[in-house]
């Protein structure tokens, strides 16, 4: 009898022990993204930077490492947000506003033009729609050169990850209004250019962003939030009523 029962309990004491090591292979395969320390100023080099799961990702964010953390993060395949873009010059400089929705494969930018015309497009990197103010008439045509990110004007993390590892001089992570950020610089290029970027650990976007010349800004965007609720099927209908999402 007393045999039976140290059987019985060996065999829950090993029973407790595949559990719990099932949970913690669980978290670890969950740990997917680079998650940064809650600080408000940047930090030389890295450091250690605990993943989602509970599991810890040592981090070394250097000009060396930084293409490596930023090809772990993932842009959101649902959100909405606007987005500023300002180019400045000698004596002046101009603003512009873009409305970004995307669900995944499709993005919708709505820009405002000096003109006052509202220009719209829908594209999904094969096919571009794009149409005026509340007109019927939409272009439509394959995307080509007409990509999401150059609709909005912007660069994104893929153009860190296409920079040449010995044009990146400087790297590390910092908060830029509560957004946690991966940042990276380049050297000045032989046109004197300089850029600057700003990728959200959360979102996989590129928050904010800068070109400079000669040490002097030429171009900045901003995007700081972003509301990662998926946009209604309305938003990627066109004039004529089709439903891009489900047709």
């Amino acid at each position: 009898m007393k045999r039976t029962q140290k059987l019985v309990t060996w065999g829950i004491v090993i029973l407790v022990v595949l559990v719990v090591l099932l949970m913690l292979v669980s978290n670890l395969r969950r740990s997917s993204r680079v998650v940064l320390p809650d600080t408000n100023t940047s930090a030389e080099g890295g450091g250690d930077l605990p993943a989602e799961g509970g599991a810890l990702t040592v981090v070394e964010v250097t000009p060396e490492t930084v293409q490596a953390a930023i090809e772990t993060l993932h842009r959101s395949e649902a959100y909405s947000r606007t987005v500023t873009v300002e180019y400045l010059w000698t004596g002046g400089s101009g603003t512009i506003e873009l409305s970004t929705a995307v669900s995944a494969p499709w993005t919708r930018v709505d820009r405002t033009l000096p003109d006052g015309q509202v220009r719209h497009s829908i594209t999904d990197g094969e096919t571009t729609f794009i149409w005026y103010n509340g007109e019927s008439e939409v272009y439509t045509g394959p995307a080509g050169a007409i990509s999401a990110d150059a609709e909005e004007t912007i660069p994104t993390y893929e153009d860190v990850l296409a920079l040449s590892p010995e044009r990146i001089v400087q790297a590390d992570y910092r908060v830029v209004s509560d957004v946690r950020c991966i940042y990276a610089e380049t050297a000045e290029d032989a046109w004197g250019y300089t850029q600057r970027y700003w990728v959200s650990v959360d979102t996989g976007l590129l928050v904010v962003a800068e070109r400079l010349q000669k040490g002097e800004t030429v171009y900045r965007m901003a995007a700081l939030e972003a509301d990662q609720t998926a946009p209604p099927a309305e938003t990627f209908t066109l004039p004529d009523g089709t439903d891009l999402l489900h047709r």
